[in-house]
């Protein structure tokens, strides 16, 4: 057995799909990890948990590296601050 067949597999999302977590902004412009696809629709979640929310994968696009740095960095801020998130 060769070493690259002991190797663990890494889970890939199906084609068109961004992998788990990834961040995404919808069209309303809240910014949300990828959770999942169910019936055609995609489910987004705040960084840190909460409530989920579902989007057509039309209505959302990949957040940029300044979106995604001042959402992790707001959500940093409010953790220090001990609110709840």
């Amino acid at each position: 057995m060769s070493p690259e067949s002991r190797e663990p597999q890494k889970s890939q999302s199906p084609p068109g799909l961004p992998a788990l977590g990834v961040l995404l902004v919808d069209a309303r412009g809240r910014i949300g990890e990828f959770r999942g696809e169910w019936c055609g629709l995609w489910s987004l979640r705040p960084i840190g948990g909460g409530i989920e929310w579902t989007v057509e994968p039309a209505q959302v696009q990949r957040a940029t590296q300044d979106q995604e740095l001042r959402a992790r960095t707001a959500y940093a801020n409010a953790r220090s601050r001990g609110e709840r998130l």
